[in-house]
């Protein structure tokens, strides 16, 4: 695995302690909002540089709605590809798209996103991909919270690459 940005994580107040709800409803003594990171542009930049590092033959990169949209966006600048928006949920108005972009069956497709814990949304968004004839075979995100989204991604034979350690961001904050 490749190691980057555990201290700028830090800095910019997105590693925060206390008692959190996850996504996945597990309580948390920790919380990561990298969305307080990515919204500043010099931070995204490095995030959008490392992850085109892996980008090896996709044809489109792809994130999941809300925090991971502006990272595909910005490693679609990055490498000049096309990027995919992914919704959590199918729209109930207009043209009830679950996928925004254009897929072409076929496509090889990478994922990234801020957070994974269980990857639970990220699982259910690459099914929605595969299902549109997408092929998907990498993810990568930030933070990796080592508490089973590997497992469960190698489990639909994707690889989970994680760009900083959760390890240590808690040395960092003194946790």
């Amino acid at each position: 695995m490749v190691y980057i940005l555990e201290e700028e994580i830090v800095q910019l107040g997105a590693f925060k302690t206390g008692e959190f709800t996850l996504t996945s409803g597990r309580k948390s003594d920790y919380y990561i909002d990298l969305r307080v990171a990515i919204t500043k542009p010099a931070f995204l930049t490095k995030v959008a540089k490392a992850m085109s590092q892996h980008l090896g033959d996709c044809e489109q990169v792809a994130g999941v709605e809300l925090g991971a949209v502006p990272i595909a966006a910005a490693v679609s600048q990055e490498c000049g590809i096309p990027y995919l928006m992914v919704r959590k949920e199918r729209k109930d108005h207009g043209a009830e798209n679950l996928i925004e972009g254009e897929l072409t069956p076929g496509e090889k497709v990478l994922f990234v996103e801020d957070t994974v814990t269980t990857a639970g949304s990220l699982v259910k968004a690459i099914g929605a991909v595969r299902e549109a004839g997408g092929e998907v075979e990498t993810a990568i995100v930030i933070v990796d919270r080592e508490e089973g989204a590997g497992e469960n991604l190698a489990a639909i034979g994707v690889n989970l690459i994680s760009l900083a350690s959760i390890g240590r961001l808690k040395e960092l904050a003194g946790t």
